[in-house]
């Protein structure tokens, strides 16, 4: 993504006053509430023009992808402690149970199907997330059964392993009830993970965790002797399709893939566990699982569900992927007349696919006859006691709260080489966390130039309370835009959308995966306008009164210079980063306020206001240590105009 590119001015209107060209653009409304989107807005797949278009545009789905979960970087891969036992023999397959740690204390489980009579292999591995049956990956019926495709692909010569969702059969959370699945709970039970508002700071929620759980269930897979780590495939339904399609966007080591009636142009995914922050804000389903190219995939719809326009507007969206990388013949796309399953037929076009990719020792495009073992047989805490180190809901989330910030600090730059490798992480973060990929154009309103202009380059100034501070009624420059323009510098003056027009409960996951949160539109403002004054003029000092400091502490990577009002803000307060004013997706996870603005260093900063809550050590440590100390300003009442103009006439 490139933050240069993504403003581009559409409507200008001119006129002179005193010795300044005033240009006024119509202002767009908060995105949170015009052009709102949700799970069910049908989506067009976008034309690309070129493979490397396509390519920075899938590394972008990638990358986002990751942000969104909570996978940014990746955490650490402990131990998986796998146990596998209970060995069941049947003619031409065998079958096992699972559990193994996907993150220390939550325990992940399933079922193993492994070809018998076959040779020794190793054997291509299949790996099967399931969707919201009532009885989850134990399900056996006509419309499903993880079961019959796991007990074909053995008897096909292949190695399958299908795990639970979180909340169903065996993987649950140590203060869940004992006993089997409670079904009249089973969404509670299901969806129990990370509801509080204040995980959405750290990117915590019920997707990542069980995005998570797929790369480690391909880690255990891939780990097994008998498994060949070059044929690794993934299939599943509904919110297993959703898994497929995710997985394969940012694990290039599947083979192959098929994702079953989820990848559609309208209906997103109705579950937590399919909706991420930001995830969808800018990408469909469509587009995720066209990440995947030019790996082979067949993507299966259904008549009778929102997949019915798969021969007409998905499968062709993707093709035109595969097409531009000269693959498209590595990807099949099919409908049948069903509902929303995966049935036999569906199973049996996977079959054929697979078989031909992955090359089993008998593949088989037909489904034999098979027999599911009995609940009790496949379970692997028939008592519902879960070992004693199995973690509740609440400690998991503490203890991955605790590993970001050990990731964090350990990632805190001490000299100029450590800041380069922070750069490269928390960069990518920051602009996806912030969602700047916007193509809307930014809410400038005047912009002052001198006849003959003693100061190079433009200062941007942005009060969240309006452009009068800035520009009188007569549409002159006051205050601290005339001194800077009396000196000789340009003066962009930003009009905001007020507070107010954002009325959507911004924290609401379902409006975070699919829309950009008010406080994300003021960052993209900032960011764009900073982009343009940089195209038109070079250097950009960018000044934000009121909330709209903090607004430009979140968009200083992009300005030469920043001056931001911190309002005295408690940073150390969940409940007040869930304002409205300054809720993002994932704020903490990238450091806050002092996290983004470090990406600024060295160029010169101006943080006051900070009264006696707002955190400054990260900030003043990092500038330390890029022998920047002096370029760094740091004052906890709030600066005057003339404090602010002295400080800006004064750089260099």
């Amino acid at each position: 993504m490139s933050i240069e590119n993504d403003f581009v001015p559409q409507r200008w209107k001119s006129c002179f006053a005193a010795l300044s060209l005033v240009l006024c653009l119509t202002t767009p409304s908060s995105a949170a509430e015009v052009g709102r989107k949700d799970l069910n807005t049908p989506w067009v797949f976008p034309k690309i023009e070129s493979k490397r278009e396509w390519q920075e545009r899938a590394q972008a789905i990638r990358t986002q992808a990751l942000v969104s979960c909570g996978l940014w970087p990746m955490p650490e891969k402990t131990a998986l402690r796998a146990q596998i036992f209970g060995k069941i023999l049947r003619d031409g397959y065998s079958v096992e149970k699972v559990y193994f740690q996907s993150y220390p204390g939550f325990y992940v489980a399933g079922n193993l199907y492994r070809p018998v009579g076959k040779g020794i292999g190793p054997f291509p591995g299949i790996i099967n997330p399931h969707g919201h049956w009532e009885n989850g990956r134990l399900t056996d019926t006509t419309n499903g059964s993880t079961a019959a495709r796991c007990i074909n692909f053995a008897k096909q010569g292949m190695v399958a392993f299908t795990y639970d969702m979180v909340g169903y059969n065996d993987t649950f959370f140590a203060e869940n009830p004992k006993g089997s699945l409670d079904k009249v709970n089973l969404y509670k039970r299901h969806r129990r993970f990370a509801t509080n508002e204040a995980n959405l700071l750290w990117n915590i929620n019920l997707m990542g965790l069980q995005t998570w759980n797929s790369i480690r269930a391909l880690d255990f897979l891939a780990a097994l002797p008998d498994v060949d780590k070059s044929r690794l495939a993934c299939t599943g339904e509904s919110g297993g399709g959703t898994q497929t399609f995710m997985l394969g966007a940012i694990d290039d080591r599947l083979v192959v893939q098929a994702p079953i009636v989820m990848v559609s142009h309208s209906m997103q995914g109705g579950c937590s566990c399919e909706n991420a922050p930001g995830l969808r804000v800018e990408y469909s389903n469509m587009e995720i699982a066209a990440a995947a190219a030019p790996r082979p995939q067949i993507m299966v719809g259904a008549t009778g569900d929102w997949t019915k326009t798969m021969m007409t507007v998905e499968g062709p969206g993707v093709e035109s992927v595969y097409r531009l990388l000269n693959a498209q013949d590595n990807l099949r796309y099919k409908i049948f007349d069903f509902g929303h399953n995966y049935n036999q037929t569906s199973r049996e076009a996977v079959y054929d696919f697979f078989g031909k990719i992955l090359k089993p020792v008998s593949p088989a495009s037909k489904e034999s006859p098979y027999k599911k073992e009995s609940d009790e047989e496949l379970h692997i805490w028939p008592n519902g006691e879960l070992p004693a180190d199995a973690v509740t809901a609440e400690g998991l989330v503490s203890a991955m709260i605790q590993s970001n910030r050990v990731q964090l600090e350990s990632i805190k730059p001490t000299n100029k080489k450590s800041f380069a490798k922070f750069k490269e992480f928390l960069t990518p973060a920051w602009k996806h966390s912030m969602q700047l990929g916007r193509s809307e154009t930014p809410s400038l309103e005047f912009l002052f130039s001198p006849a003959k202009p003693k100061a190079r380059g433009v200062v941007i100034l942005a009060d969240s309370s309006g452009t009068e501070t800035f520009v009188s009624a007569n549409r002159q420059p006051r205050g601290l835009a005339k001194s800077l323009f009396d000196q000789g510098f340009k003066v962009l003056v930003l009009k905001l959308p007020d507070i107010s027009e954002a009325k959507t409960n911004q924290a609401d996951l379902f409006f975070t995966t699919y829309n950009r949160t008010f406080a994300q539109e003021r960052v993209a403002d900032l960011v764009n306008a900073c982009s343009w004054a940089k195209k038109s003029d070079g250097k950009v000092v960018l000044c934000g009164i009121g909330q709209a400091g903090l607004w430009a502490l979140l968009a200083a990577p992009a300005a030469d210079a920043v001056v931001a009002d911190c309002e005295g803000v408690d940073v150390s307060s969940d409940v007040r980063l869930l304002k409205t004013d300054v809720f993002v997706p994932g704020l903490r996870k990238i450091g806050a306020f002092e996290g983004v603005a470090s990406l600024a260093a060295p160029h010169p900063l101006f943080v006051n206001n900070t009264g006696g809550k707002f955190s400054t050590i990260w900030l003043s440590d990092v500038y330390g240590s890029m022998k920047s100390a002096q370029a760094i300003k740091i004052q906890s009442d709030r600066a005057a105009a003339e404090q602010i103009f002295e400080w800006i006439a004064k750089l260099k």
